[in-house]
């Protein structure tokens, strides 16, 4: 075995160097420590005598007359004894220091010799004299009395107590302050109140920039030109124009607030601080207005700089809604904050962006301008958005070269970016569950079906009968859906139970629109009941699966009376005030809600006998479409067309980013209890 110098070997065979040990302060707390023990146990500064006992001396050393003089120690009740140097000729004595000196010589000249504790020095020094008084034989040994002043133990005794605590402190104001001393967000309790924004400096590197955030071309040229103001200020200020203060990001979660303002800060050659809206909320009180004011000191010294709020309604909810607590710890940041947005010039170069997803929550004061002058509203993607999402998310993923994305777009109505992006995952992972070298649509098409309706449940028993059921509720949902003017082209058919609850579903593709007739609303209420009304013709008797298309289908019907006023006898009257609780106050009497109840009854009633007279008319198909449900257990837009021809109506394929695929599940458990609500 070869020695190889300053590097050892490693398994791998490679040589890694060998590690040095580093030096800290706490190599010299430690050695202070072991030399004031050391100097504890040390006894080189009193003299070397052999330890005996009270008999041993009287009996072989006093009563002998080998005593030459000895001296009490009153403050420690010790004797020291030295002998005369004849004493050392007794074979019992040279025996008694041969073995308690360990065989070393002793100088037989230079006491003391011996020493022992005695109970009371006084007690003993009387008993002595009476002693020497009564046997002459043994002489007069000299005796006296001395103390002895150990200055070193009770100096430790006073000091190592002292230094234990002060040693804990430091410890445990180091732990309280761990990352305290790497910025103002450290932690600990003397930096409760420091701000606990992340700053990226100017050159900062983040993976995120304007390339990578997709489908929001409006919302990407404000935010655009507000970090171009902030690089450029004369190009704006030279007409006249001053920087905005702040701009609100609003839009449905997933949307891409929080990935816009990461693209701010990849794009931006100005400091940006990032912090959340819950991370100025604490225990302590007054601690979050303290992160306020830390935090916009910090942006002033930085400026010009962007701010980014995420999550702001954690801080920005309206003022006075709590009614017991009407000055709380919230209220108190929000107030801050306001003054603050408000306290500072519009020439200091300091804007706040914030993102939030409920905006009604928020304090008007927030939303006014002079704050938050700008409200970038950030919604679902339509199909060209969404199908430009789809490319960036598809960039890391080995596709196939037959993969349609513009289909894919079109497949996935209403699904944000976060979607869009859980779909591509999803899709990557089944096509690797398959041992795929590419993703293909197959795998797309399982991914959105995961998504939207959870994971199949290929191993669920359902009986055969309740499996006919579900075949016929589900045809009669697609056949209404076929034949009505207004009902959303179908896009594929199933019945593989799926999540937790579906037992099947129809899934729609609806048409871009953001409009509503009555005739249109009509035509989706008829389709929604398609399911119950095609059980209530084929079996003579309804299941609760239908429980989840009837919560559809009133919620619709509710909203045309009282929303839209789409009723004759209501008239154009809007009976919902959004700023009003509607559970404990309704703005209208009781008689106009038993009016409005009525004519809901009605509206769903005939859509009802309107839907069973279509499926009666349409008795085949429906029978048709169930049969090859049962056999296939899916089938899709073309399968349909196969089976009874193409729809009547030509739609363009158009898709609606305000809605997404509709389900009509069957959806009952065991017991026969309603389950999963549509998505």
């Amino acid at each position: 075995m070869s020695l190889q110098d300053n590097n050892t070997e490693n398994s791998g065979g490679g040589k890694e160097p060998r590690k040095t040990v580093k030096f800290n302060i706490y190599w010299v707390y430690a050695l202070i420590a072991a030399v004031l023990i050391g100097l504890q146990f040390y006894r080189g500064f009193t003299p070397d005598a052999i330890p005996t006992t009270y008999r041993v001396f009287e009996d072989s050393m006093l009563r002998k007359g080998y005593i030459s003089n000895y001296v009490i120690i009153k403050n420690k009740d010790l004797v020291r004894v030295t002998l005369k140097p004849s004493a050392f000729a007794d074979p019992a004595i040279a025996a008694l220091v041969k073995d308690k000196a360990t065989g070393q010589k002793i100088d037989e000249n230079k006491g003391p010799h011996f020493q022992f504790t005695v109970a009371d020095y006084k007690t003993f020094d009387e008993r002595i004299q009476k002693m020497i008084e009564q046997t002459p034989s043994i002489g007069r040994p000299s005796g006296k009395y001395d103390t002895e002043e150990n200055w070193l133990s009770p100096m430790i005794s006073f000091l190592l107590p002292v230094l234990v605590l002060i040693g804990l402190w430091v410890l445990l104001m180091r732990k309280m302050n761990a990352g305290g001393g790497a910025g103002p967000g450290g932690g600990g309790i003397f930096n409760i109140g420091k701000s606990k924004a992340q700053l990226f400096e100017k050159g900062t590197k983040v993976n995120v920039t304007f390339q990578d955030v997709a489908g929001l071309d409006e919302a990407k040229v404000e935010v655009m030109e507000i970090v171009d103001f902030l690089k450029n200020p004369k190009k704006y200020t030279a007409l006249g124009g001053k920087i905005p203060k702040g701009a609100l990001l609003i839009g449905p979660p997933g949307t891409g607030k929080t990935l816009l303002a990461k693209a701010m800060a990849g794009e931006a050659q100005v400091p940006f601080f990032s912090i959340s809206g819950s991370d100025f909320v604490e225990m302590f009180v007054g601690v979050g207005a303290s992160r306020v004011r830390d935090l916009f000191k910090q942006a002033r010294e930085k400026a010009p700089c962007i701010i980014f709020i995420d999550e702001i309604d954690a801080i920005g909810r309206a003022r006075g809604r709590n009614a017991i607590v009407s000055n709380d710890e919230r209220e108190n940041t929000l107030n801050q904050l306001l003054v603050e947005m408000d306290g500072f010039g519009g020439d200091t170069g300091i804007i706040i962006l914030a993102a939030t997803n409920r905006p009604d929550v928020l304090d008007t004061a927030l939303l006014r301008p002079g704050r938050f002058d700008r409200q970038i509203s950030i919604d679902r993607p339509d199909v060209t958005g969404r199908e430009q999402i789809f490319k960036v998310h598809l960039k890391p993923i080995k596709i196939s070269e037959t993969l349609d994305i513009h289909k894919l777009a079109e497949q996935t109505p209403g699904f944000a970016g976060a979607d869009i992006a859980n779909v591509c995952n999803e899709a990557a992972l089944i096509a690797a569950r398959k041992g795929k070298s590419a993703v293909d649509m197959s795998d797309f098409q399982d991914a959105i079906d995961r998504v939207i309706g959870g994971l199949e449940k290929k191993n669920k028993l359902i009986s055969p009968e309740e499996k006919e059921i579900i075949a016929y509720h589900e045809a009669g949902h697609a056949i209404c859906g076929w034949y009505l003017e207004h009902a959303y082209p179908l896009l594929k058919v199933t019945i593989v139970p799926r999540g937790t609850a579906a037992l099947g579903y129809a899934q729609y593709t609806p048409k871009e629109q953001y409009l509503y007739n009555i005739e249109q609303l009509n035509d989706q209420i008829c389709m929604t009941l398609g399911g119950r009304a095609s059980e209530d013709i084929f079996f003579g008797k309804i299941s609760t699966g239908a429980s989840n298309d009837l919560q559809q289908i009133t919620k619709i019907a509710y909203s045309m009376i009282t929303v839209y006023g789409m009723n004759d006898q209501l008239g154009n009257i809007s009976y919902y005030d959004p700023n009003q609780d509607q559970t404990f106050t309704k703005p209208y009497s009781e008689k106009t809600a038993e009016m409005i109840d009525n004519e809901v009854r009605k509206l769903i009633d005939a859509a009802y006998e309107r839907t069973k007279a279509l499926l009666n008319e349409k008795r085949e198909d429906v029978d048709k479409l169930a049969k090859a449900l049962l056999e296939k257990e899916v089938l899709f837009q073309s399968d349909v067309e196969a089976l009874i021809g193409k729809r009547p109506f030509e739609h363009k394929k158009l898709l609606d980013a305000d809605n997404v695929p509709v389900m009509h599940a069957a959806n009952v458990d065991k017991d026969g209890h309603a389950l999963n609500p549509t998505t």
